[in-house]
């Protein structure tokens, strides 16, 4: 069966079609694996890359630069990337940048975040490996999230046990909340405490008032001789005359005590007078006869008064005094 001149017109459209949408799809695989660009690459190392694949973006600063073209382990803790960056941006990429995983979205595939590092720096270089800083992996979230959770139920635990201990009237706290008495009494203490304070805040207002009223009042006494130093130094000198004063009566008591001491230990009048006894019942005597002696010689004398011999006399002499005390009068 031969083929009709229109039908092999639509064959060769569709094969054009078809190689065109091929060359295409191609084209923009390519352009997207940056495959016809010319490249750079980029190397650093990592202890986890957390599923990181072949192909797998690399951005700068959020902007697709390149792919991830190969990944080795070297040893049990380090695994080298390289990566094929585009010529235009290797030059706005520093040798102090930083590479991170990360992942495209929530759910995306891994890539590689380069981000600029701190200070001044040159430009990197083709094959130059760059630092690399690895995230919290969600394994580790979750095993963090997981002893979070554990710690969470023991303190719970804990903190059941110990509201049921209050609850019961456990413990101190626990006294205190369910003990009416022993809350009255406390807070009794409490209010006897503000008012003890209260009483000490007057007592230091009224004791700073005296103070300030020592200081300002020089008619007081106290304040006279705080503030007036003329007082002050009249005070002092009458102080220093007392204490002059003492020390001279000191001197002439131990005088006097030397004077006794003499007179105790001499053998004079005084001594046998004071001693003794046997002298003193002497002189007792002789002075009553003395006494007796004198008063039967008045006596003598007043007999003689009336005497008719010596009456006469006597009334001569009393004439006489008289005229004496007129004259003188």
């Amino acid at each position: 069966m031969k083929t009709t001149m229109p039908q092999r017109l639509k064959l060769g459209i569709f094969v054009i079609t078809g190689t065109i949408l091929f060359v295409i799809a191609v084209y923009l695989i390519g352009d997207k694996q940056h495959m016809f660009k010319n490249k750079f690459t980029i190397n650093t190392h990592f202890q986890n890359i957390s599923g990181l694949q072949k192909g797998n973006n690399v951005r700068y600063s959020g902007i697709n630069i390149g792919t991830v073209t190969d990944i080795t382990m070297i040893n049990d803790s380090t695994i080298k990337i390289k990566m094929g960056v585009d010529e235009k941006i290797i030059k706005h990429i520093r040798k102090n940048a930083i590479a991170t995983i990360g992942s495209d979205g929530l759910v995306g595939n891994m890539i590689v975040n380069i981000v600029p590092g701190k200070g001044i720096s040159p430009s990197i270089a083709d094959g130059d490996t760059i630092q690399s800083y690895s995230k919290i992996g969600t394994d580790d979230i979750l095993n963090t999230l997981s002893v979070t959770n554990e710690n969470a139920a023991i303190l719970t635990s804990d903190l059941l046990t110990i509201t049921n201990s209050i609850i019961e009237g456990k413990g101190t706290l626990g006294i205190l909340l369910n003990d009416t008495i022993m809350a009255y009494d406390l807070k009794q203490s409490v209010t006897n405490l503000k008012l003890a304070t209260n009483k000490a805040s007057l007592a230091f207002e009224d004791l700073n008032t005296i103070i300030n009223s020592l200081k300002s009042e020089d008619e007081a006494v106290l304040g006279m001789l705080l503030n007036d130093t003329i007082s002050g130094k009249k005070m002092k000198d009458i102080i220093h005359n007392l204490e002059l004063g003492s020390a001279e009566i000191r001197h002439l008591i131990k005088d006097v005590n030397i004077v006794v001491d003499d007179l105790n230990s001499s053998q004079g009048t005084y001594h046998y007078i004071a001693k003794d006894t046997a002298l003193v019942n002497s002189l007792k005597a002789t002075f009553n006869e003395i006494n007796e002696g004198a008063s039967k010689f008045n006596q003598n004398m007043e007999a003689l008064k009336h005497n008719f011999l010596t009456r006469g006399y006597f009334r001569k002499i009393e004439r006489q005094e008289k005229k004496s005390k007129k004259k003188s009068n």
